[in-house]
């Protein structure tokens, strides 16, 4: 017979899944194809994958790297961990081998969870690799030589002991993104973090025991996190899409009376223009969740036309576990478009339980429509940046963490996202850092200086464009330099177009006025991002 482990009690994740577990054992937490779990067979399962980390030597702050595609054992893992008190990096499916390598050496995982799409990367990333020791292979195929079979181990793993839990002070995961300097970071959350968020939606938004949901963005992404662990917490079922494609979306909602999930703006923009839209039965959906980037008001409009007025925005940051305003179905009205300040242009308001201000350069308090930088504080804000501690210092200032968006309240408390001050364009919910790219493109031996804005995109919201001032004889076109960064970055990293000039504008520092750059592509638009 199998015991539980104890656990402190506080704010942590395992508390999540217990809880639902003694409350609603016996519906549904994960539906597939092939098979079902209750909660309290999901709960024993869970036990079980911690006992199988631990047995490999997995122990409180060890760090496992997960690869995977979207499925059971991904939402396993992030309770397992939570069990053991292991910290989660989830890995960005799309990144380059390079752009892995530095992920797990960063976090100085020890070990590495990967699927049949990803097995080929362990041996890939063999010569570049620190610190990783063990992978686990949870595909669906022979287990292949050097890896340990993950659905072996957890079936052979026996009762697990008893064991404190993890504090809810305790790191969780450490979940990178581009921090204000450029580069991957580690943002690190912690049990109190990811506990508080949950606490947060299941308020906001009114999760329920009824609610079915389909993982259809990315789960290494804390899009989708927003809401994973107030699903656990509300007993609500699981299903899921391995990778998002829009007819495979339609026959999940069609297979499962889905009723709710979250897509990122690209998601729902590919959804609508499916010829199969039509023909499956998606009647069944309640709570329609977008974030992770702007949702232009012409393709929101579309969507609310199409599908009802069940949508719901969701805007927040990594460094936020994430979620720091809701805007209503309620507020999706389009009869103001006229007006600079109407709700549907906002990206709602503070969830309960998060402060949001809006600040000048001396963090005071702006009045209504006056932009300013967001900074917010709350139990959901990071604990800081892995190994950064400076750049942490500077982003929490104060307390309050410094988001780099300029945003602007208007008088009934919904807050406008305007404008970025950090130096990032955001492309189908992806965060792309400028100098990245920047540094990227002036290697090309023909680039004498160049520049990297966001422009309007209607698939991407955002699509990258590279101003570029050539060396004098030199004569490659754009589809020769977008080859070249190819070559050297991931994909939805590279600039889509470019455009040559004969110099960049340049202030009285010398630093170039992107601002400038960008106006001729932004004319007309209420704001200065998509």
């Amino acid at each position: 017979m199998m015991v539980f482990p104890v656990t402190i009690a506080g704010m942590n994740i395992p508390y999540l899944l217990r809880r639902a577990a003694q409350q609603h054992g016996d519906r549904t937490a994960v539906l597939t194809e092939n098979h079902s779990l209750t909660y309290s067979e999901f709960r024993v399962r869970v036990l079980r994958t911690a006992e199988a980390l631990r047995r490999l030597g997995l122990r409180k702050g060890s760090r496992i790297g997960v690869l995977l595609l979207n499925s059971p054992q991904y939402l396993e893992l992030y309770c397992a961990t939570a069990e053991v008190g292991i910290w989660i990096v989830p890995m960005n499916i799309r990144l380059s081998p390079d752009e892995m390598a530095f992920w797990l050496n960063d976090s100085a995982s020890t070990a590495l969870v990967v699927d049949d799409k990803f097995c080929q990367v362990p041996s890939q990333l063999a010569s570049t690799l620190q610190t990783v020791q063990t992978v686990l292979y949870a595909g669906g195929r022979e287990c292949p030589p050097g890896m340990l079979d993950y659905s072996r181990l957890v079936e052979e793993a026996g009762p697990v002991e008893e064991a404190d839990g993890p504090d809810e002070e305790d790191l969780a995961g450490l979940f990178y993104t581009s921090g204000t300097t450029g580069g991957a970071k580690g943002v690190m959350l912690t049990h109190k973090n990811l506990y508080s968020n949950a606490m947060h939606a299941a308020l906001g938004i009114g999760v329920t025991k009824e609610w079915v949901w389909t993982h259809a963005a990315p789960m290494f992404h804390l899009a989708n996190g927003a809401l994973m662990y107030a699903l656990l917490m509300a007993g609500a079922a699981h299903s899921f899409l391995p990778a998002f494609e829009p007819e495979l979306f339609l026959k999940t909602v069609e297979r499962f009376r889905v009723s709710s999930t979250i897509l990122v703006p690209t998601m729902i923009n590919m959804l609508l223009n499916h010829p199969a839209i039509d023909r499956y039965d998606v009647s069944s959906l309640r709570q329609f969740l977008y974030g992770a980037s702007p949702m232009p008001l012409g393709l929101l409009r579309r969507a609310v036309d199409k599908m009802g007025n069940i949508f719901t925005q969701g805007y927040g940051l990594s460094e936020a576990a994430p979620l720091l305003t809701l805007l209503e179905p309620t507020d999706h009205k389009f009869d103001q478009l006229d007006q600079e300040f109407t709700p549907v242009k906002s990206a709602g308001r503070p969830v309960v339980g998060v402060e949001v201000r809006v600040v000048d350069e001396m963090d005071r308090d702006l009045p209504p429509r006056q932009g300013g930088e967001i900074i917010a504080r709350g139990p959901n804000i990071m604990k800081g940046y892995w190994n950064q501690p400076g750049i942490s210092a500077h982003t929490l200032r104060g307390g309050w963490l410094h988001t780099g968006d300029i945003g602007a309240f208007d008088e009934h408390g919904f807050l406008y996202i305007l404008d970025r001050a950090k130096d990032m364009v955001k492309t189908g919910g992806e965060n792309v850092h400028s100098p990245e790219v920047e540094s990227v493109v002036s290697m090309h031996p023909g680039v004498l200086e160049a520049a990297i804005i966001g422009v309007p995109d209607e698939k991407w919201s955002e699509a990258i464009k590279a101003v570029v001032v050539r060396k004098p004889d030199a004569s490659f076109t754009g589809d020769e330099l977008i080859g070249f960064c190819r070559q050297r970055l991931t994909h939805f990293k590279c600039p889509s177009t470019v455009d040559f000039i004969d110099a960049l504008p340049k202030g009285g520092t010398g630093k170039i006025l992107k601002s400038k750059l960008r106006q001729p592509y932004w004319q007309g638009k209420a704001k200065g991002v998509n």
